[in-house]
């Protein structure tokens, strides 16, 4: 039977692991490096070959130098759109739609018992990846399926930047029963070109809108009440 079909497996710790792989590499993280890559193993969640990829750049994480680890980690995820781990950046863009997207997302948050830092963002993937740890496996798997076609994107662009980040997206696709699959990667916008200030009374970016007549993206909110009733049991 394939894997993309079976019942899902309790991935509580994995889900975690991906998390913290995906935050700033500081010296806390690459503390702890060991005990993650015990935690992935342990539980088994994701298939040998994956595995063997997450143990590459956790080998990577711990054996660079610091300086380079933290600063290959902002150059990718800080300055890059395709790369971003803010998901709702590759789905709204500057548009009007980002705002109550951020609101409705904290509020399932909230009724699941879960309470941002200060310095967090609701639609970053480790913060999203963190919730859906808190869900029973098929709860979990369901609201990965729902960002599954953006992870797909930033794989996408890891891939295609080579870096061994990519197998972190390809895990959270995995436990989402997707393929880790490369899409089609637009081009970075020229620098002069994402800086450039909107016409005046033009309105927002039209980046990340629907066009008329398209169907709206989604706005990766719970899908049912038993969502949050698994978070709070």
């Amino acid at each position: 039977m394939s894997i993309f079909n079976s019942r899902p497996v309790p991935a509580v710790h994995t889900l975690r692991v991906l998390a913290h792989l995906l935050r700033y590499p500081d010296a806390e993280l690459r503390a702890h490096l060991g005990e993650l890559s015990e935690a992935l193993h342990a539980e088994r969640a994701l298939g040998a070959s994956r595995l063997a990829e997450l143990d590459a750049l956790l080998l990577r994480l711990g054996s660079l130098d610091p300086l380079r680890i933290e600063s290959d980690y902002v150059e990718l995820f800080d300055r890059g759109h395709s790369t971003s781990l803010h998901l709702f950046e590759h789905v709204h863009g500057d548009s009007r739609d980002r705002g109550p997207a951020m609101i409705d997302l904290i509020q399932t948050y909230e009724q699941a018992g879960l309470l941002l830092g200060d310095d967090e963002l609701p639609d970053h993937l480790p913060v999203l990846l963190e919730f859906a740890s808190t869900q029973p496996a098929l709860q979990a798997r369901e609201f990965l399926g729902e960002i599954a076609h953006i992870v797909r994107v930033v794989f996408s662009a890891l891939l295609k930047r080579q870096s061994p980040y990519a197998s972190v997206l390809a895990a959270v696709l995995d436990l989402a029963g997707e393929k880790a699959e490369p899409v089609p990667v637009a081009p970075e916008p020229e620098l002069d070109e994402s800086w450039a200030e909107p016409e005046a009374f033009d309105g927002c970016s039209s980046a990340g809108q629907a066009k008329p007549g398209a169907v709206q993206p989604i706005r990766i909110v719970k899908s049912s009440p038993s969502t949050v009733q698994g978070a709070s049991a």
